[in-house]
């Protein structure tokens, strides 16, 4: 009897071995993220920043969006989420204002994936001030306060940061994720969107230990 039950603690203890390796992934520098060789300072001091930079015409970023917006709702507190908008062009910088337009608003959270269905699933274009403009009214805000905002000092400050801030993460396409300004992550290395914020979940845990 003494036997058995050794044996069989045995096979238990083995058994959390092989689970505990098993859920236990690591991921390396230059295969799975890129360090950059100058950080980007956070702009959460204190917490753990992850910037996801996209682009609303972007496929990738369009079937990335439900991935993203589950995840974010599983972050702990000590976790500062940040969407930044690429901006390669004049029109990238027309979808970037209307994304801060809209946070100005306070209605970025109800058009955010609204704006996504609209360019990729009605073929709809956001190309200028009154295009938005429209498209925000249908969310209940005046449509002159749209277009004031739009060109508002406030949102020309973070349109011009967001440049700058994605220009110093070195992006090459979208969507890319940063890390505390350090550490970035794309499909292209992980191979799937999925496995890209895996990737992001260990560098967050890593940095929550102290290991990076």
């Amino acid at each position: 009897m003494r036997i058995m039950l050794g044996a069989l603690a045995l096979l238990m203890s083995l058994g959390a071995v092989a689970q505990s390796s098993g859920s236990d992934t690591s991921y390396s520098e230059g295969e799975h993220y890129e360090v950059l060789a100058d950080p980007v300072p956070s702009s959460a001091p204190g917490k753990i920043e992850v910037v996801e930079v996209f682009a609303y015409t972007c496929g990738h970023c369009y079937n990335f969006e439900p991935l993203i917006r589950a995840w974010k709702k599983e972050q702990q507190d000590d976790v500062a989420f940040v969407q930044a908008p690429a901006m390669w062009n004049a029109t990238m910088e027309n979808y970037a204002r209307g994304f801060y337009t809209a946070k100005a608003l306070g209605i970025l959270e109800d058009v955010h994936s609204a704006v996504f269905t609209a360019v990729h699933q009605e073929g709809k274009r956001f190309n200028s001030a009154e295009q938005w403009a429209d498209f925000l009214a249908t969310y209940g805000v005046d449509r002159e306060k749209v277009l004031k905002t739009f060109n508002s000092f406030g949102v020309t400050s973070q349109v011009r940061q967001a440049d700058a801030r994605v220009r110093g993460y070195k992006i090459s396409g979208t969507p890319e994720m940063v890390v505390n300004g350090q550490y970035r992550v794309s499909s292209r290395m992980t191979g799937s969107h999925s496995e890209m914020l895996r990737v992001v979940d260990y560098l967050v845990e890593q940095i929550r230990d102290g290991e990076l």
